[in-house]
């Protein structure tokens, strides 16, 4: 493994959490606190090497504070990961265990859902952590992000829509939803109450059984190869990263992707290529930050109405990102950046480093 301190020079704090007793094993990373206390989900995955969910961790939390930061939101970007599988491994022991070493970071850190979690996990984790969000509806949270998550994604795909074709209409277009889980399958209803073809493909068979079940005008395909080979005007990566890889990118015919997946691009110059191909690529961080504005919100004591009306900004917010990268030449992923970092730079000057209050 390369040096710690090297891969997370970016990163403002990264611990590696264990308890033997219950099997806890976690890394926590902390991006930025510039603009207030880190947020951000805890992903439990069986990664196949404590190097792989370093990597993972240190990622996904930088991709929180641009996303925080592009949403406007008062806080920073952390991650958190739990290794292991959780259909075997996740218990209550292991997620208190989890949350008291999120307590002792003294809310420099909050958590919320991510893949392999839940709000009644985060309910386990909040009996020893005052510094969770994300909680059931029972216990005054927001619930499931996934809603805003989704409906921030089609909102960000009318405003490519927009761009593209001059409507925010989807009618009649065709959209490729590459995994329908928890937000694929919401925006596939909105997709298809909005007129628009939807194909899907994902490796959870009962998932897209499920959703077959309930818009069955839906089609599907065997996987994600078959899904980029198919004529598509706008291609959305709805499951893990790394979905925009060069021999995708090649074979796309779709003219826009815009997608709830995190860290799409496979490696830096992704956004060339598909600038290149004459796709329009609407930044994952942007139109994702749905489900981030809905736990924010609960910070405040969640209203739903108040969390989808700033989640409908995000049109407003991509719009801007495409005018940026024209007015600079630049592919709209490294508008995104410039604009989350100026925002970084010019509010966090303020503020420094983020301390508990006391």
């Amino acid at each position: 493994m390369s040096d710690v301190f090297e891969l997370g020079s970016e990163h403002e704090q990264v611990v590696f959490a264990h308890d033997p007793g219950s099997g806890l094993k976690a890394i926590i990373a902390i991006h930025s606190t510039a603009l207030g206390p880190a947020l951000g989900g805890t992903r439990f995955h069986p990664y196949a090497s404590t190097a792989d969910a370093l990597r993972d961790v240190l990622n996904l939390s930088r991709g929180m504070s641009y996303k925080a930061a592009l949403a406007g939101l008062d806080l920073g970007g952390g991650k958190a990961v739990i290794i292991g599988d959780p259909a075997t491994a996740k218990s209550e022991p292991l997620l208190r265990a989890y949350g008291r070493q999120v307590q002792a970071l003294g809310g420099r850190y909050y958590t919320a859902c991510d893949v392999g979690t839940f709000s009644v996990d985060m309910d386990d984790i909040a009996r020893e952590c005052d510094f969770v969000t994300g909680r059931t509806v029972a216990h005054g949270g927001a619930g499931d992000s996934s809603v805003l998550t989704a409906y921030g994604v089609f909102q960000g795909m009318r405003a490519a829509a927009q761009v593209a074709w001059g409507t925010t209409s989807l009618a009649g277009r065709t959209v490729g939803i590459a995994g329908v889980g928890k937000v694929g399958s919401h925006l596939a209803r909105h997709l298809v109450e909005d007129g628009a073809t939807v194909i899907v493909t994902d490796v959870h068979a009962p998932a897209v059984e499920r959703l077959r079940d309930e818009l069955p005008t839906i089609q599907v395909v065997a996987d994600e190869a078959a899904l980029v080979a198919s004529a598509l005007d706008i291609y959305a990566p709805c499951a893990l990263g790394d979905a925009l890889t060069d021999e995708v990118v090649e074979v796309l015919s779709a003219k826009i992707v815009c997608g709830a997946a995190n860290n799409q691009l496979a490696h830096p110059g992704i956004e060339k290529a598909l600038e290149e191909r004459g796709i329009l690529y609407a930044p994952d961080y942007c139109v994702n930050a749905g489900g981030l504005i809905q736990v924010a919100d609960e910070l405040e004591g969640f209203s739903f109405e108040r969390a989808q009306q700033r989640a409908t900004g995000i049109f407003d917010t991509t719009l801007r990102v495409f005018e940026l990268a024209a007015a600079d030449g630049v592919p709209p992923a490294i508008a995104a950046d410039r604009l989350a970092e100026r925002r970084m730079r010019e509010v966090g000057r303020l503020r420094g480093m983020w301390l508990p209050q006391h």
